[in-house]
Parts: structure tokens; sequence; C-alpha cells
């Protein structure tokens, strides 16, 4: 019989075993539950899941192939392939498994797969589920702007580097965190990426070397590849980046760049101590590399902790941040703070790219900002993610995992004992999206390790699943 919530293929149907276990895995594909580059289980594995016989899953994976969804790895396995059209041969051997919809990067798939997760099943989450929001904050913004000048912002285009209120305001929320920008200095964008984006199109070159942390960002790592910029992968710990292999890449490939985050790191949670953001700041002069600080995550974390951009004083570091985690992903609004020589140049390229951002939305951020109602809606959530940190660590406890480090912030890191990527699987077939250490890997390492979303992973259903899947991976027990 078949094990864990699989639904049972139907024995004696027109359409094969084999057939029907192919498009129960191309759905997947189609849908982006499978990424382009994760593992499918072996055919042991698969068999035994499914309750059919090995010569069944071989079939099944063969006609995959044929179909271009998987290829296979010598020694390694059987891997969703990146993408690429299906052949008209594929085609006739698969009439029923339609090509998925082509991503350019993984990193896409994985957004959109998480987007389109319920949150209340996706431990593996990026952001906050959305009632840990405040909407009642954001109508009061927009009540407050339909009172006032809405009009004139709603048929202008706005000022090119945002709107003068919101730069204002986010004036005095660097200047809270140590960090001393005037308006002049501050970009806005439409969100953290967006500000990302303009920094690499404006500052980088294809074949330039940029340092990453590693575990790090997916959507960098993806948006750093397609722009051709070879990436030098930073091992990162709780102590902060390996300042001695940092010295050593440095040293060997004369990086333009540094992008980093330095306070609760995606995906391990962890924040750069004093020590190493001073050393860190040396061998950025020493080998003449520009940082950029990625604090998109900065409201859910104590002010004091210290920001590269604090310490510098805007000299080499180029300060981003956004209000998608903390605020509203819909609004779309983030912004970035540099030294005005480099500002200039960003300033042209968002001209370029979309001319301007929403003035409108830009203004309501701005209202949320100066009634001080953003700073204690961020407090509350910073008092409810340490109660949903106690009661995850408990729960993993008690299904005997360990964490990395500590966690903080919104995420852990969370070590399970076995491969990630083939654990997912399993785990997705119960019903729980997570997030492998893998697609955290500028080169896509397996290991055991995966991020953990404190705030969508309370549910005690999620930890007994995730440790009957981790059994029946070691052989030791079936999944649930």
């Amino acid at each position: 019989m078949p094990t864990g919530t699989h639904p049972p293929l139907q024995r004696g149907a027109s359409l094969p075993l084999a057939g029907q276990l192919a498009e129960r895995y191309a759905q997947r594909i189609r849908e982006r539950l499978l990424l382009p580059g994760a593992r499918l289980p072996s055919v042991r594995d698969c068999a035994r899941q499914h309750g059919v016989s090995p010569h069944t899953v071989v079939a099944a994976y063969d006609q995959l192939q044929a179909a271009g969804l998987l290829e296979a790895r010598q020694q390694r396995g059987f891997f969703v392939r990146d993408s690429r059209p299906a052949t008209a041969r594929a085609t006739a051997r698969a009439p029923a498994m339609a090509m998925p919809r082509q991503a350019p990067m993984d990193a896409t798939a994985l957004i959109r797969g998480m987007f389109e997760a319920d949150a209340a099943r996706s431990p593996g989450l990026g952001t906050l589920p959305a009632d840990w929001l405040d909407p009642t904050l954001l109508q009061s913004a927009l009540r407050r702007l339909n009172a006032a000048d809405a009009l004139g912002l709603q048929v202008s285009y706005g000022d090119p580097s945002g709107d003068a209120r919101l730069r204002a305001a986010l004036g005095q929320r660097l200047h809270d965190l140590g960090i001393h920008a005037t308006p002049a200095q501050i970009l806005t964008t439409n969100g953290a990426t967006h500000a990302l984006d303009l920094i690499i199109r404006t500052q980088l070159q294809p074949g330039d070397a940029v340092l990453v942390d590693d575990p790090g960002w997916a959507i960098m790592f993806a948006r750093l590849s397609q722009a051709g910029i070879r990436l030098l992968p930073v091992p990162r710990s709780a102590q902060g980046p390996d300042l001695e292999v940092l010295h050593a890449l440095a040293a060997a490939h004369s990086p333009r760049a540094y992008l980093t985050v330095s306070v609760l790191h995606n995906p391990t949670g962890h924040s750069l101590n004093l020590a190493g953001a001073h050393k860190l700041l040396r061998l950025a002069d020493e080998h003449d590399f520009f940082i950029v600080e990625d604090d998109s995550y900065g409201f859910l974390a104590p002010e004091h902790l210290p920001r590269l951009a604090a310490l510098d004083g805007l000299r080499r570091v180029t300060y981003v941040s956004g209000f998608s985690k903390v605020l509203t992903p819909a609004w779309r609004v983030g912004y970035l703070a540099a030294a005005p020589e480099r500002l200039r140049a960003l300033t042209d390229t968002k001209l370029l790219d979309g001319l301007t951002s929403s003035p409108v939305l830009e203004r309501a951020v701005a209202l949320c900002l100066e009634q001080g109602r953003l700073r204690r809606h961020a407090q509350r959530l910073r008092e409810r993610l340490a109660t949903a940190r106690q009661r995850v660590s408990a729960l993993a406890g008690k299904q005997g995992f360990a964490w990395a480090a500590p966690p903080d912030g919104l995420f852990g890191w969370l070590d399970v004992g076995v491969d990630t990527e083939r654990l997912a699987q399993p785990l997705l077939d119960a019903g729980w999206l997570t997030a492998p250490g893998a697609l955290f890997s500028a080169t896509r390492c397996p290991g055991s390790l995966m991020r953990v979303n404190m705030a969508t992973s309370q549910d005690p259903t999620f930890w007994r699943a995730l440790r009957a899947c981790v059994d029946a991976l070691q052989g030791r027990a079936a999944p649930p």
C-alpha cells in the first residue's frame, strides 16, 4: 500500500500507473511546487511512497525525461530540469504533460511557489503572514492622504528622487539607526529588490566579481548571475561572514562589491557583531570594494544592532531597505541611501527604468512614519515574534531537532540531519511547503539545513510530520 498522504494511484485505469505517476510529478513542476534543480525521490523511495514497483517508477521518470522535465545525473539521481523547450518527440511521447511556463531562474520559481502557497502550511515562507500585519494602519494612512493633497499627487509623476515628505521621514528613521543621511542622499524605489537591481545595473558590469553571503538570498544570486556577475561565496555563520575567507577571495579576485545583510540575515536570522563589522569595513578599504547593506528585515530587529552604514558614514556602504516585510508587500515602497556621487547615477537609472515610483503610496508610507504608528506596530511584531520563537524552539526540541545557532527575528536555520532537498518532497506530499538549504546556496550545495519561518511554523502537526519524514529517509519508519 502507498504510504504517507499521497492519493493512491488508480490500478486498472485507462492511464497506466507509470503515466499516472509521471503526470503527478509533471503537475507539481507546472505549479512550481518542484523547482528547477530540485531532486526527486530515489527510485526505491518513490516506489515505497506510492506503493508501486521500482520498474513503474523508472518508467515514470523515463517519461518525464522524455518530456524535458527531468534530467538524470550520474551517481546523484533525478533532478527537475532548468527551463528548456520540449522537443516535438517528447511532446508526442507524453501528450498529457504540457511543459511548465518558462522560468528565467530558480529564484523566480521559489518566490512564485511561496506566494501561491497557504501561509498556514508554509514553514519555509519568507515573509510574515498577512494576519500579522496591521490593515487599520494602512487604511488610516490612506484616509489621511485622501483628505489632504491626494489629488495633486495622483495627477503628477512625482519627484524622481521620491516623495519629499517620505525622504524627510526616512532621514529621521536612519538617524535613529545611527545613519546620518540627508533627504538628498535618499532615493525611493519600488521595493528593496528594485533598489538592489538599480545598484547592480548602475555600479556593476558583466564579468565583475562580487562577494555574497553563503547561505544568502536566492533572488540576489539569480539577479547577479543574470547580469553576468561572478559570485564569490563567503561562508556565513552565527558569528557573521567568515572574514578570513573573504580576505582570501578579495586578494585573489579583486571584487567590485560585497552584497550582505548585517542584521537578521536571510536565511539564518543571525546579525553581525560590532567587532566583525569594523573588521569588514577595514577589509573593504584594504581591497577597495564597496558594500551593499540590505536591511529589509530591519524593522524586526532592535535599533541598537550595528549597521555598516552607520559605522561607515555611507562612504563605501550603500544602505537598502523597504516596507514590504513589516507594512505591506502590496505597496512596493523601498529606498536606498548612498553618497551623493553614487546617488546621481542611481537616480538616472531609475529614471530610465520607470521614470518615478508611486508618489501616492510613498506619501502614505510617510504618514505611517510621521504618526509613529509604524514604530509601535514594529514593536508589537518583535514581541509577537519573540513568543513565536520560544514556541517553535520548544516544538523543534521536542522532536529532537537542533538549530545551527539560536534563532532570531523571523527565521531559524534548522539542522534536520538529512538532505533537505530530498526531505522537501515527502513534506510537500504531506501538505507542507519548506525551504531547503540548497535554495540559499550560491552553488546549490545540498545539505541538512533548512530555513524555518517562526511565524508560520507554530503548528505541532508540522513538527510531527517533519520528524516522521526524516525518520523515513533514514530508514527508521514510514512517513505519516
